[in-house]
């Protein structure tokens, strides 16, 4: 695909999460373990060997960026605007603060990829390197920056590109980065190269995304431990009678946004399990069963104070449910005539 390599030229090794902690060159060593707050030990393990990961990856990347002699210059944070399609969904505040931390410590070591503003002279876009232009700019400093003339297409592509090279993408911030670029007119060609996917894949992609109410996705935000399989399952449970309103009264709690991203994500799927569950029991207690002279069981009938239920069995009696439902309009007029007063 001819897009898939456009910026092959500018960064020949996988493109890094954020800023190493080592200088170019030196073998990384483990980081400090993070703060480990309620996660527990296991969380802090896992947190370390993806820091030491993206170290690696790094300055791997450094390293081909000098090597290549790409200039990289400074510019101020308050001129560069994001890109015009999110691709990430708010990240914690703890990741936040440790990347804020490294480049604190350490500066920043791996330049972000700008382009000129297509409309304000002056003024740069974000292909990718959101979160340290966002570190950076909370300290106060220059960011370093590599500035490339793109299309919008290649600026979606390189910005889809580098997230899909590093898989630290969420299934359902991939799959809402593919939504939102099919609303902004790309075509399926852009979409695949942009999450490197085929047909199959991004349309399996911006299904999930679209089935799911948009303020559900972003309440939860991008709960890394949730597949593709339980996002459908939890837009199935959406879908059953009051889902939506159960699932809007869910994610506005008060103390909602202040628990992990997984965490909300299992809040809303356990809490429209129940609702689903309750939504599916029949009314009333054990439902009765209507037998026809010619001794056809052909219907149940369950009520309660609210609601009747009938229910009519095509096996047993084919075409009746069609002759009942073409017969509703008749059958509710001989209703009204019994009930008028007579003169």
């Amino acid at each position: 695909m001819a897009r898939k390599n456009l910026l092959s030229g500018l960064t020949s090794a996988e493109l890094p999460a954020g800023n190493p902690s080592v200088s170019p060159g030196a073998a990384p060593t483990p980081a400090a373990a993070p703060t480990l707050g309620n996660r527990g030990a296991i969380g802090a393990v896992t947190r370390s060997i993806e820091h030491l990961k993206s170290q690696i990856g790094e300055a791997r990347t450094l390293q081909s960026q000098l090597a290549s002699g790409q200039a990289v210059i400074e510019l101020d944070p308050a001129t560069i605007e994001s890109s015009f399609v999110a691709d990430r969904l708010p990240g914690s505040e703890a990741d936040h603060a440790t990347l804020m931390e490294s480049i604190r410590t350490h500066g920043q070591q791996v330049p972000i990829l700008v382009r000129p503003h297509p409309a304000e002279a002056g003024r740069y876009q974000v292909a990718y390197g959101h979160r340290r232009l966002r570190a950076i700019s909370a300290l106060g400093l220059k960011v370093r920056a590599v500035v490339k003339a793109l299309s919008d297409a290649e600026l979606v592509v390189a910005q889809g590109q580098e997230n899909t090279a590093r898989t630290d993408l969420s299934f359902i911030e991939r799959a809402l980065f593919a939504a939102r670029l099919e609303e902004r007119g790309f075509d399926r060609e852009t979409i695949m190269a942009a999450l490197s996917v085929d047909k199959t894949g991004a349309s399996r992609l911006i299904s999930a995304a679209v089935k799911v109410p948009r303020f559900v996705i972003e309440a939860i935000g991008p709960a890394p431990k949730a597949g593709r399989d339980r996002w459908l399952e939890l837009a199935e449970r959406i879908e059953a009678r009051q889902g939506i309103d159960r699932a809007r009264s869910i994610v506005e709690a008060e103390d909602f946004a202040s628990i992990p991203t997984d965490e909300r994500f299992l809040a809303v799927f356990d809490g429209l399990a129940a609702a689903k569950s309750k939504a599916g029991r029949k009314p009333g207690g054990k439902a009765s069963v209507w037998t026809a002279e010619d001794g056809r069981k052909v219907a149940r009938i369950q009520q309660d104070a609210r609601t009747m239920t009938l229910i009519l069995d095509k096996k047993a009696a084919p075409e009746f449910a069609d002759f009942v439902l073409s017969r509703l309009g008749d059958l509710y007029a001989a209703f009204r005539a019994t009930r008028e007063p007579r003169e």
